[in-house]
């Protein structure tokens, strides 16, 4: 058995009691600063503390579990990425984490929006988003959803399949209005990453392959079609991206299509959207490019293949989304219990019971992320630990964070707060064990703000048929 990096196999480390890249830290109590939030920090009693709030007393208002989000990060990120990106079209991938605040907070750093379902595209809509700055994915769109995006006049809709095509061709005959629309391809570069989370080889559910042709002749038929204005291609190649590598050689295959389309049409694609997938850290190994490293990457990668293939350079645009809120948001839990375990050779672990677990974050169950922990509540002199945080659900590998340095004396109702949460924590979040989901505050100024209120017990029955207002559950 090994434990699989989230940045690919190439990290990945035979099963120890503590990884191999997993260091006893010089001071326990020290916060390596590209894991945490731009206003996380411990104040004098080495309680951590985000945008001037103690995590104590933010416990003490809204209860743990809780997601926590750094307003003040998020626009420094988004603002990062716009800047960097200067001159090129930046969409916040929706999917990362969506609510009606965050799409008020793109609006207002002047980003575009990325969403792949009715309930995305719904949530931007009703915050007030405009749709001509929406981009609609996903691989099997129902007619609800497009029959949405054309009714409200969206942007962009990338086409996934000829099904698609078909289906978009209809409705819009239907509703006699026109669809602009990109192909999504599939590029054949195998991302360094999960093979959950790489999206681009062949042998996956998303996009029209080149290497097939189904690439070109779903251009040719969006080219060809009365109701659809084909603005050009989508190219994504997996998520948690360290480098521009893999995207070299996918411009180059999509770049490659643009020539052979060029070439049967006269006409140059106006579009490219090199995806999203940047990646960030996780854990103290993480070393992910910056906005102004990967601009400058791939600008040069960009031009560098339209003057091979004598082209001029398409608009592009990319789609960050983990890379600007992942970061921002912490998740805050409680322990319950703390309990040693052997794991043989004479070592030991300690296992660290908190109030939370997969249904909050299931990604080190789906596939084997890390993440990093800190003791929040308090400071502590005791020796650091090889620790790992589970949850309270009732499977083996409900595991939030698998190795840790952690104070030898964390106890029962001490804080635990686990960073670089923002992302794909609430929005893959699930009632397992009838658990309600946490909630998700904002703090800013030292000051609360509910995004999603903590789902009650309530709301989950209130789904259920079988139980009536006037029945008790039987024991």
């Amino acid at each position: 058995m090994t434990h699989m990096h989230v940045a690919g196999a190439l990290h990945a480390d035979a099963t120890t009691p503590a990884p191999v890249w997993l260091t006893r830290p010089e001071d326990v109590n020290s916060l390596t600063a590209k894991l945490w939030s731009e206003t996380v920090k411990r104040d004098e009693n080495g309680v951590i503390t985000v945008g001037g709030l103690r995590l104590t007393d933010l416990a003490e208002q809204v209860g743990t579990p809780a997601y926590v989000i750094d307003e003040v990060d998020f626009r420094s990120r988004a603002r990062d990425w716009r800047e960097a990106f200067a001159g090129w079209t930046v969409y916040y991938a929706g999917k990362s984490f969506l609510c009606g605040t965050i799409v008020r907070w793109a609006a207002e750093e002047d980003l575009n929006l990325d969403v792949c379902s009715l309930g995305e595209l719904t949530v931007a809509l009703r915050a007030g988003f405009d749709p001509a700055r929406i981009g609609m994915h996903g691989n099997n769109k129902s007619e609800a959803e497009l029959r949405l995006a054309l009714e409200h006049g969206v942007g962009r809709i990338i086409v996934d399949s000829s099904d698609e095509i078909s289906r978009l061709e209809r409705l819009c005959a239907e509703l006699d209005t026109t669809a602009r629309v990109m192909i999504r391809v599939t590029t054949g570069v195998e991302a360094h990453t999960h093979e959950y989370i790489a999206t681009a080889h062949e042998d996956q559910k998303f996009g029209f392959s080149i290497a097939g042709g189904q690439a070109l002749v779903g251009l040719f038929r969006c080219h060809h079609s009365p109701r659809l204005q084909l603005l050009g291609v989508h190219s994504h190649i997996g998520s948690q991206i360290f480098d521009t590598n893999g995207f070299e050689v996918a411009a180059r295959r999509t770049l490659k299509l643009f020539s052979q389309f060029k070439e049967a049409t006269g006409l140059e694609l106006a579009e490219l959207d090199l995806g999203g997938g940047f990646g960030i850290a996780y854990t103290k190994e993480d070393t992910p490019a910056t906005p102004d490293e990967l601009a400058r990457g791939l600008r040069d990668i960009v031009e560098h293949e339209c003057r091979g293939f004598g082209l001029n350079p398409p608009a592009i645009s990319i789609e960050p989304g983990r890379a600007i809120v992942g970061p921002s948001g912490l998740a805050l839990y409680r322990v319950g219990t703390v309990k040693p375990v052997d794991v043989g050779n004479g070592m030991n672990r300690r296992y660290i019971s908190v109030d939370g677990g997969m249904s909050d974050n299931i990604r080190p169950a789906l596939y084997a992320a890390e993440y990093s922990a800190a003791l929040a509540s308090r400071s502590s002199a005791a020796e650091p630990v090889v620790s790992r945080v589970v949850g309270l659900h009732c499977e083996g590998g409900d595991i939030l964070v698998r190795d840790e340095f952690l104070p030898g004396d964390v106890a029962i109702g001490d804080l635990i707060a686990v960073p670089a949460a923002g992302a794909y924590s609430r929005s893959m979040a699930s009632n397992y064990n009838h658990t309600p989901r946490p909630p998700v505050v904002s703090v800013r100024d030292g000051k609360v703000r509910t995004m999603l209120r903590r789902e009650t017990l309530d709301d989950l029955l209130a789904l259920d048929a079988g139980l009536s207002e006037n029945e008790e559950p039987n024991g």
